[in-house]
């Protein structure tokens, strides 16, 4: 016997809610399947949902699209951090530097390796640590690293900073929208399933095959299982689904 299925996409939650909306609008009160309680949640829930879709959908556009910018400014920075302490270690090699200059850029003294930059927090960490120690270094009266200069890669820096920071708005914008999102198709949820109720209800008298049918109608979806697929008459596999 098929099992009705309630839908677990949106697009078959909105395709539910609007089958069962146009028999509202079509039909009087007196002849619908399902109670003016259900219309009115109905009523008030579609719309609600369909906006939480929008706003979910702009807003992994939105970060999307600005996350080519990010990236790119965050290529930029790694490449200045590793050219800096490159420089720092070059200078060191030949002399011109002492080891313990590292030091102040939270190096060990005698680490000849650039630190890893793989995540954002390692980029943000050394970034820091970098403007930092050399700004010590001046202060101190000593000459300045040069190509870059500390100046040069604190603009980059900066600049980096402003499109993470928009970049965690985004973000944060992003998982506000899910939250409403999920809240909303929770409501759906419930209300879908009290309205089959309701219309199954109203057709619990008629044969099997004219329920489904009637019900159909309202949005409800039946579903055959496979064994069954094959005994289902023509009529029957034209209003339902087979799965697994």
């Amino acid at each position: 016997m098929p099992y009705r299925r309630l839908p677990n996409t949106d697009s078959a939650r909105q395709k539910s809610l609007k089958a069962a909306y146009e028999k509202g609008k079509e039909l009087p009160p007196f002849k619908l399947a399902f109670s003016a309680g259900s219309f009115r949640n109905m009523q008030k829930v579609l719309p609600q949902f369909e906006n939480a879709i929008s706003e979910h959908k702009n807003a992994l556009n939105i970060q999307a699209d600005k996350n080519k910018e990010y990236q790119r400014r965050l290529k930029k920075i790694r490449l200045y951090i590793s050219h800096f302490i490159q420089v720092v270690n070059m200078a060191i090699i030949r002399g011109d530097l002492l080891p313990e200059t590292r030091n102040y850029f939270g190096l060990e003294e005698g680490e000849k390796k650039v630190p890893t930059l793989a995540s954002e927090e390692d980029v943000i960490h050394w970034g820091q640590q970098l403007i930092e120690g050399e700004q010590k270094r001046r202060n101190k009266g000593m000459n300045p690293i040069t190509n870059p200069t500390i100046a040069v890669l604190k603009v980059h820096f900066d600049k980096f900073m402003e499109y993470h920071n928009y970049q965690l708005s985004l973000k944060n914008r992003s998982q506000r929208a899910q939250d409403q999102l999920n809240e909303r198709r929770s409501q759906v949820d419930g209300v879908i399933q009290q309205l089959w109720n309701e219309v199954e209800s109203s057709f619990a008298d008629l044969p099997e095959e004219m329920r489904r049918e009637k019900a159909t109608g309202y949005g409800l979806v039946y579903v055959f299982r496979k064994n069954e697929i094959n005994t289902a008459s023509l009529f029957q596999s034209s209003r339902i689904e087979g799965t697994g």
